[in-house]
């Protein structure tokens, strides 16, 4: 219900000041279900409705506050194409109501972010005052690439423009779902962007997913692309994140590429992997033992360890 709907703020298609470091519940339930089925660390953020919806973040599944638990803060700036932004203003009866209109939302605003930067770093230079804009100075991190745009986007139309943004601006970004991605995957490649792939195993509830398919990382990764594996929880629930590997597997990928899509590949995605994503000396030690192998639908999560602690650990103890 409303009550818990922090994710979505649906009064401005512009909102890259809104940080999901304010919104993130550590009670909830799939946080706690998460970490219970091996999934130790998580980006969450902002939602789809808006063409910029704020701030994303990195975060471990354990922890007594939403500040124990982060891993890194703020991890990109979540930007949305297609359909949701179009339904939730054309509802609005305002900007944007076309993909038009979203594109256009989308470079007025880095155009406004790449002047401000300008006249601030102006500001700094010459010593005077400057009124700071909490939303550009939000956005002036994408500008100056220190956070990259975390891009949802379904079909390969609206990939094949967040692209051509991307170029235009000089910006780094990231394709979230990237549902369409093998129509496009060489162009993809040739960008040298990351695919972040899902929710595969949701139904084709609106029109961009009309080409859903557990085929597309496969392809991708084939491609050259360095893709990761997503959930979109709630929308399907992130404790299944080997099984929806285990399927990309069936749909044509590597088993080792699928294993990195769930480990390594979004680590690096996000910057974390000096941390997280594998076993190597020096990193924090997130380790999950199974009883048969990871991507075996029957297997069974026997421990689970972060930063070093056992956090969950079966009755016999073994």
């Amino acid at each position: 219900g409303w009550e818990g709907q922090d994710y979505n703020e649906m009064t401005d298609p512009f909102t890259p000041q809104l940080r999901a470091i304010d919104a993130v519940n550590p009670d909830d339930f799939g946080i706690r279900e998460a970490l219970e089925n091996g999934v130790t660390t998580i980006m969450t953020g902002p939602g789809s409705a808006n063409v910029v919806g704020g701030e994303s973040m990195v975060i471990k599944t354990t922890g007594k506050t939403i500040d124990d638990m982060v891993l890194k803060n703020p991890a990109g700036i979540k930007a949305a194409f297609g359909e949701n932004p179009k339904r939730v203003y054309n509802e609005q009866k305002k900007l944007p109501t076309t993909r038009m209109g979203i594109a256009a939302v989308m470079r007025e605003n880095l155009m406004k972010a790449q002047d401000y930067l300008a006249k601030k770093e102006k500001a700094q230079k010459d010593n005077e005052p400057f009124d700071r804009d909490i939303k550009m100075e939000s956005l002036i991190r994408v500008i100056k690439k220190e956070l990259p745009l975390k891009v949802h986007a379904h079909r390969a139309d609206d990939i094949m423009t967040v692209i051509r943004i991307a170029r235009e601006f000089d910006i780094d970004i990231t394709l979230e779902h990237c549902t369409e991605g093998h129509k496009v995957a060489d162009e993809i490649a040739e960008a040298g962007i990351p695919a972040i792939v899902g929710p595969s195993m949701t139904g084709r509830v609106k029109v961009e997913l009309s080409e859903l398919s557990f085929k597309t990382a496969g392809v991708l990764a084939k491609a050259g692309v360095k893709i990761a594996l997503m959930s979109d929880h709630p929308v399907i629930p992130t404790k299944n994140a080997t099984i929806y590997a285990a399927l990309a597997i069936k749909g044509g990928l590597d088993e080792k590429e699928a294993l990195k899509a769930i480990t390594i590949n979004p680590a690096e995605i996000l910057g974390v992997d000096d941390r997280v994503g594998s076993i190597e000396e020096g990193k924090d030690a997130d380790l999950i033992i199974f009883k048969g192998h990871p991507l075996e639908i029957s297997s069974e999560v026997k421990k689970v360890i972060v930063n070093g602690q056992v956090v969950k650990k079966e009755e016999d103890g073994k």
